[in-house]
């Protein structure tokens, strides 16, 4: 298995260590619940120095990313972010990505799921006719998720940048418990508000980036009860809002409007797909993802069926938990279009029985 910069940390603090797309992560350290709980009341500190990066560089770029992603990229400016999805030859999702915008039509990086860099990277590189500079900076790069209402509070001691009036979806690039060239954006995965640092792994007086940044961050946010995280609270706050989590939600064979992702999906340029996704647009999707609870007693679980009141089969659940902060079970599947109003009742199928539930608005509340 493959280790992130921070992987001694997380088994000297006891984490609950498990592969995770080729890594050896931490899945929790004093609970998913106690984790969860501290995201969304204080701060949590996530390790996703697993997630890939790549540079775009040349006149070109901005040409190449107008063709492989679904969002139209050229309303970027410096400074700011964009999330979209790589659309595939089918009208499914090879990735959802988020698009940084380091010079106008010529810089960018990409920051990809960590079980796809590979097949991103070759995706991209596939329709590289004009020879836009590419660079893989995966292996090479840190990156913390600091998420919660404090977390900025937390971390602006450790800085110049003014991280306590971040836009959402922009970043700015500087000096960060010391160490030069930091990126800090008001992005994350756990709609709790915070920001998340990105940083090169180069040691810098015997002592790695990586290691200064850890210490630094937990020595400010001791004192405030700031508490490491681990991909299992990242989970569960990830679906209380109602975000898709690529290989569960969202695939290859998904298309961005069935997994109520149109608003990524722009007809306004050429890009891969376009025209499947036209099309779907125009006849209409026949399932489409949506956000239920569970009104009988029992927890949706990844691939459970989904069944109408006859018990016939409308869908799969593709994400479900026992949500922390709303204290019901929850889940995400793909239904008929016609099980998917707002307060349609549809059945879950679980151990063999039928349980009710319904179809809720996202994000969950």
């Amino acid at each position: 298995m493959k280790t992130t910069p921070f992987t001694a940390k997380h088994i000297m603090l006891g984490a609950k260590m498990a592969e995770f797309a080729g890594y050896n992560m931490p899945i929790s350290y004093s609970g998913i619940n106690d984790e969860h709980n501290a995201v969304r009341k204080n701060a949590g500190v996530f390790d996703v120095s697993h997630m890939g990066e790549f540079i775009l560089k040349g006149e070109n770029a901005l040409d190449l990313i107008q063709r492989v992603t679904s969002n139209d990229a050229s309303k970027l400016t410096a400074g700011k972010i964009q999330y979209s999805c790589f659309t595939n030859d089918s009208g499914g999702i090879v990735d959802d990505l988020l698009v940084y915008c380091f010079k106008e039509n010529s810089e960018y990086m990409l920051v990809v799921n960590a079980a796809n860099i590979e097949k991103d990277w070759n995706w991209i590189m596939k329709h590289n006719s004009k020879g836009v500079e590419m660079e893989n900076i995966s292996d090479r790069t840190g990156l913390l998720a600091i998420q919660g209402p404090n977390a900025t509070k937390i971390l602006q001691p450790l800085t110049d940048m003014d991280i306590l009036n971040l836009k959402y979806y922009t970043f700015t690039k500087g000096k960060f418990a010391g160490v030069d060239n930091v990126l800090i954006s008001a992005t994350g995965y756990t709609g709790a508000g915070g920001v998340e640092i990105y940083f090169e792994e180069l040691q810098t007086g015997g002592q790695s980036n990586a290691d200064k940044i850890w210490d630094a961050i937990f020595g400010a946010g001791a004192p405030e009860g700031i508490k490491p995280a681990g991909l299992g609270a990242r989970d569960t706050l990830r679906l209380e809002m109602g975000f898709c989590l690529y290989g569960n939600d969202i695939d290859d064979t998904t298309s961005p409007l069935e997994a109520g992702l149109g608003w990524i999906t722009k007809f306004t340029k050429d890009f891969t797909a376009r025209p499947i996704l036209e099309k779907q647009k125009s006849e209409g999707i026949k399932r489409k993802l949506v956000g239920f609870e569970m009104t009988d007693r029992g927890i949706p679980r990844h691939g459970y069926e989904i069944k109408d009141a006859s018990g016939s089969h409308i869908g799969v659940v593709t994400s479900g938990t026992q949500s922390p902060s709303l204290n019901k079970a929850i889940g995400m599947g793909y239904v008929d279009v016609k099980d998917s109003m707002i307060d349609s009742e549809i059945f879950i199928s679980v151990r063999d029985k039928l349980l009710k539930a319904k179809v809720v608005k996202l994000p969950f509340s």
